[in-house]
């Protein structure tokens, strides 16, 4: 081989490592825990278990729970049901627990399901609420009247600081108890963001709403002092044209209100709140999403909105995750992550929380959003203007854990491991947010998976160096 030929290939070799190291550049192999769990099935509680019992008096209000009632946190949404009569509809409330000295008046509501009419559902939106303040309600007439509290976030600001909880899939299994249990000893979080999938009623043979009253008695020993912000997922929809039901999302829009309306959307699956010092987006996974139906067109109107100066951490929420390395519901957020994903690049989404998957998964930053058809540039990339995707749809329900993961694991994931658990967010200041996961088998304080996020407005910083 001749001196010149060899130099030829040398200098070629050193171009395709240098091309190499500036396309790998930022990717970091991901870790797959190693942490072993009993795998035995997730069974759902027993209809006559303890946290399904009704509240004791004739026609008590039961499953009740809060929701924010408009954009900025100064009205709430109080939900409950009266099971054999309409009852009242007013919610009397007040900062002293003694002197409940306002009312608002709501309405009811029932629906049929096949065999099943739900009792008597009652929304009720208390409004012109002051900020970071304890106000206690109370439901219900006479010997059956119930109170209950809860806390109005704090006024939007770049530094306010606040902590949510992370929970999705969560049904109604033994495992969903501890779930929910485990969260509940974490007693900084003040209000949940729930990325779907409720009940999972719709397991059960002809939809058995009765398990979606029994779901709500569950949950409300925390959802009627905290708001959880509600995301429909595939188990909400409901749809069986087989039972004569062919209205999508019946069981859950007469059940769990959204403030929609208040954010100019035009139904109640996709929507903004603010929330201290968080924007959280709300989109539906189910709802159609393509170019130029009403999700889509007002996403487009929506991220201009967002002021970084007065909510600096944009948060999304929605269902099918976009970024998934489990050979279950693969690529089934695919088609809506190419409709949107070049707007999160633009307008530099922090944080993206999915369910679906019964299973956690942390990506890194990465985007792919070259691809034309043509280019065949289709391989997701680091991107410090992207933001983190997180499946945290590991909440327990009776369908068990995701435990097949492809291998090997992609260069897009972090960290992920097929336990149940829940995730804390604590928002610190406009730069810096510390975010934990926790599997249910660990003791409270214990994070399974833990970072340091910092912003991608205020200082995107390359935050894979602290993994």
């Amino acid at each position: 081989m001749g001196q010149g030929r060899a130099d030829r290939i040398g200098a070629t070799a050193a171009a395709l490592l240098l091309l190499l190291s500036v396309a790998c550049r930022g990717a970091r192999a991901g870790q797959t825990s190693e942490y072993q769990r009993h795998l035995g099935s997730a069974i759902d509680m027993p209809l006559d278990a303890d946290v399904f019992r009704p509240p004791p008096g004739d026609n008590a209000p039961e499953q009740v729970h809060i929701t924010q009632g408009n954009h900025d946190g100064t009205s709430m949404i109080i939900s409950w049901v009266t099971p054999t009569e309409p009852g009242s509809s007013t919610v009397l409330y007040g900062t002293s627990e003694d002197s409940l000295n306002y009312s608002a008046n709501g309405k009811h509501t029932q629906y049929t399901f096949y065999n099943y009419t739900s009792g008597y559902i009652h929304h009720c939106t208390i409004k012109n609420l002051e900020f970071d303040t304890k106000y206690y309600y109370a439901v219900g007439i006479g010997q059956t009247m119930r109170k209950f509290w809860f806390m109005t976030p704090p006024k939007s600001g770049p530094d306010v600081p606040y902590t949510f909880g992370l929970i999705g899939d969560l049904g109604q299994s033994f495992d969903s108890n501890v779930t929910l249990a485990h969260y509940e000893s974490n007693s900084k979080a003040q209000a949940v963001l729930f990325v779907g999938d409720l009940s999972y009623a719709d397991n059960y043979p002809y939809h058995d709403n009765v398990r979606w009253d029994t779901w709500a008695r569950f949950v409300e020993r925390n959802v009627a002092y905290q708001p959880w912000i509600w995301t429909a997922g595939n188990h909400e929809i409901d749809f069986a044209p087989e039972l004569g039901e062919t209205k999508p999302f019946k069981p859950y829009s007469h059940r769990y209100p959204t403030p929609y309306k208040a954010s100019g959307s035009t139904a109640p699956y996709w929507y903004s709140i603010k929330r201290a010092s968080a924007y959280i987006i709300v989109l539906a996974s189910y709802s159609s999403y393509g170019k130029y139906t009403p999700q889509y067109k007002w996403l487009e109107a929506e991220f201009p909105k967002v002021n970084r100066s007065e909510t600096p951490w944009l948060i999304v929420l929605l269902h099918a995750p976009w970024y998934n390395s489990y050979n279950y519901h693969y690529m089934e957020g695919e088609s809506m992550r190419v409709m949107y994903e070049p707007w999160f690049v633009k307008y530099k989404v922090d944080l993206v929380f999915a369910g679906h998957v019964h299973a956690y998964e942390r990506t890194h930053r990465v985007s792919n959003v070259a691809y034309n058809v043509v280019n065949g540039l289709c391989t997701p990339i680091p991107d410090q203007s992207a933001p983190v995707y997180i499946t945290i749809g590991d909440g327990g329900n009776q369908e068990g854990l995701a435990t097949n993961m492809s291998q090997p694991q992609p260069s897009y994931s972090a960290f992920r491991e097929a336990s149940f658990g829940h995730a804390i967010l604590d928002i610190k200041n406009r730069t810096h947010a510390y975010y934990t996961w926790h599997r249910n088998q660990d003791g409270t304080a214990v994070a399974a998976d833990a970072m340091w996020f910092t912003n991608r407005y205020w200082q995107p910083t390359d935050e894979s160096a602290d993994e």
